[in-house]
């Protein structure tokens, strides 16, 4: 049972065509100065990862100026690594470079997790 697992979970990882940091927002202390500020800290960087991304069949949202479409992302990842709550993923391919946010609990698999993510505006 364990070899057909690692079988699965090889062939998941050989569709990972992006790397994402994983960034969090912490208090970090100036050893000089001896101020507290918050900073943000790379915790992990280029890991493996494939975005997957879906349109929604609901027509796009139309306000008085633009129409913007509905889109899920998903960051599929190994189940190794662990992301907290809030942190930003930072995904790259090809010289493209998108930040997102975790919106909501991963759906943990043997062979990989599964994100949910929005676009990453501020942090909170």
């Amino acid at each position: 049972m364990i070899y057909n697992i690692n079988r699965a979970r090889s062939a998941i990882e050989m569709l990972y065509d992006w790397k994402c940091d994983i960034v969090e927002f912490k208090s970090v202390k100036d050893d000089t100065t001896k101020i507290t500020s918050n900073k943000e800290i790379t915790i992990l960087e280029d890991i493996p990862c494939k975005l997957s991304f879906k349109n929604t069949n609901t027509p796009a949202v139309q306000d008085d100026k633009k129409a913007s479409v509905i889109q899920d992302v998903k960051l599929i990842i190994s189940p190794d690594i662990v992301i907290k709550e809030g942190s930003k993923i930072i995904a790259k391919k090809d010289g493209i470079k998108r930040q997102y946010s975790m919106s909501g609990i991963p759906a943990n698999y043997s062979t990989h997790q599964e994100i949910p993510l929005k676009k990453f505006i501020r942090w909170t």
